[in-house]
């Protein structure tokens, strides 16, 4: 990139009120000067926006030109972070998250490494934030040539999905189709495996820069497990049938298998009704193999292939 790159970073607001403040002081205390940051106001009911707005007026009402909090009904995370895109204006574009906190240094040294190589995406390391001590997480090496491993180890937990870590170029917005996902849970799979694929170079930032709040109990990461598995399962169908006429030209191609036989197996074991939801679900697994290189447990798909075979 031959000239100073802008970024856009988008945030969602909501429940999130004993954590802004330190949040706010994070991200608008950047030492890097050229950012827009969208709040995005997902119909709180506390006091969140307050405490944000206290902290703009008392610290940093010299950014008021480039700061934008729009309001909307509550409709979730993934809606929240749709909004925000209707009004970036950077070169880059990161989603972060209003309950945890960023390194000062974050946007400047992402600015350093888009310089350097005009990557697409610059993903980087984290602190994964407990109550009582910090992990330091590490991201494995992934470039735009090997961009469909990265994508299965995402299904595969074997590859950090998260949004928040991950700077994107706006351009990948603009010129692909890009959707954001209707659930919760695994949005950000959903996302990201779409902006990998159209990625055309990827860097890894080798440091770690974001903090992740691990102990926040009103978290999407906290709900219900059977709620989550649910939500994930809607979500990964929802992005299979997007691509559904065109699989070997698409994100999901390499986790066909991972996603039909997890919806299936979650379906059975937890009752969810999937097989009705998506009438094209026990044809479609009566047409693939069972592999050991989907994360569904080896058996589990053996079996979802024998109930599949008497509807």
């Amino acid at each position: 990139m031959n000239h100073k790159p802008s970024f856009s970073v988008i945030v969602p607001v909501y429940g999130v009120e004993p954590y802004i403040a330190k949040f706010a002081h994070s991200l608008l205390g950047q030492t890097y000067d050229s950012i827009q940051f969208i709040f995005v106001n997902d119909g709180t009911k506390d006091a969140s926006i307050d405490v944000l707005k206290a902290v703009i007026d008392n610290g940093y009402a010299h950014l008021k030109d480039r700061i934008i909090v729009v309001n909307k009904e509550n409709e979730g995370l993934p809606a929240a972070r749709k909004t925000g895109m209707e009004y970036v204006s950077g070169d880059y574009v990161l989603h972060v998250d209003s309950d945890d906190w960023l390194d000062t240094s974050l946007i400047a040294k992402l600015a350093d490494k888009a310089v350097e190589t005009d990557a697409d995406i610059i993903y980087y390391d984290f602190y994964k934030e407990y109550s009582r001590y910090a992990k330091h997480d590490v991201e494995k090496e992934y470039t735009a040539s090997d961009k469909m491993k990265f994508i299965h180890g995402l299904f595969n937990y074997k590859a950090y999905g998260y949004v928040w870590n991950k700077c994107v170029k706006r351009r990948l917005y603009l010129e692909n189709e890009i959707t954001f996902p209707v659930y919760g849970m695994h949005e950000d799979i959903y996302l990201m495996s779409q902006l990998l694929y159209y990625a055309d170079s990827i860097v890894h930032l080798n440091e770690p820069l974001y903090h992740y709040r691990r102990n926040n109990p009103g978290s999407i990461s906290a709900a219900k497990s059977v709620n989550r598995r649910r939500d994930s399962a809607m979500n990964m169908m929802d992005l299979y049938y997007r691509y559904e006429n065109d699989l070997e030209n698409s994100p999901v191609r390499d986790v066909v298998g991972e996603i039909l036989f997890r919806t299936a197996w979650l379906s059975i074991r937890y009752k969810l009704g999937f097989f009705d939801r998506y009438p094209n679900l026990a044809p479609a697994i009566k047409k693939i193999r069972p592999s050991f290189a989907n994360k569904t447990f080896i058996l589990w798909q053996l079996y979802v292939k024998l109930y599949a075979a008497f509807l």
